[in-house]
């Protein structure tokens, strides 16, 4: 028996500082648009990708967190962990940190400076487990073709990511994951990034039709109405308490007492 399994496994909720919208709404979408699994990983925070991974079951998701980090080199997607990868470390170091905790590490929108990719003379230090051959934010092809011709030079998986930073972006392009002997409702965390360890990968990032395209992020901007229509009472008072505890933290960061 062989399963094919549909995950998006680069995107952003509000707790990244460059995106807004919420995890249930990402999970919402992503359940809606047929996807198995979303990820969410959020720029070096991954408090957030950890309640969604717990939220994942009710949406009919399986549930992966994951993180974004800074490292000395570039970006990494760290998939499959709990924790906070070490910042501003060299690649390779927190490439293995997150291998030593089960997770995979994942090379996002390799080459591209601006979007802090890595540079190619410092990704053949790195030995990650996967890299990001189809990123959907890429401006022209071209990146992500030299991307896909140095996974296959090199014989890393390739997976496909929206980087998704607004909800009607999700699953604008994703990976397929091929999963033997497990059927649909025994799926784990673990058994996909197994099988993304493996290499057991194929990139879906097409073109959307525009009026395929224009319905989508219609339904998506109808949803997004309804869903703050519904919870924004309530999440514009956990926003102002998780606003609040970032100031402290923030502050606590910079103290010189907490330098002592």
């Amino acid at each position: 028996m062989s399963l094919t399994v549909r995950i998006d496994p680069h995107v952003h909720s509000e707790a990244s500082y460059d995106a807004s919208d919420p995890s249930e709404l990402i999970l919402e979408q992503a359940a809606d648009i047929g996807l198995d699994a979303v990820v969410l990983t959020d720029h070096d925070v991954i408090y957030e990708s950890v309640r969604a991974a717990e939220l994942a079951t009710t949406y009919g998701l399986v549930g992966i967190p994951g993180v974004e980090v800074s490292t000395a080199d570039g970006h990494l997607l760290a998939i499959g962990v709990e924790s906070m990868p070490p910042r501003r470390a060299p690649m390779a170091e927190t490439a293995a940190w997150v291998r030593e905790r089960g997770g995979v590490a994942i090379v996002p929108h390799p080459f591209q400076r601006s979007r802090h990719g890595v540079r190619k003379r410092r990704l053949r230090g790195v030995d990650p487990d996967a890299i990001e051959v189809y990123n959907s934010w890429a401006f022209t092809g071209w990146k992500n073709r030299r991307a896909r011709r140095y996974a296959a030079a090199y014989g890393y998986p390739g997976v496909a990511g929206s980087d998704a930073h607004k909800v009607g972006y999700v699953g604008r392009a994703y990976t397929e994951i091929g999963v033997d002997g497990v059927a649909r409702a025994e799926l784990t965390a673990d058994t996909v990034i197994d099988a993304i360890r493996d290499g057991a990968t194929s990139v879906e990032g097409r073109r959307t039709p525009i009026p395929t395209s224009t319905r989508h992020y219609a339904r998506a901007g109808a949803r997004k109405s309804r869903y703050y229509a519904k919870h924004g009472a309530t999440r514009s008072g956990s926003l102002a308490k998780t606003g609040v505890i970032g100031t402290a933290r923030t502050l606590y960061r910079v103290s010189p007492l907490s330098r002592k």
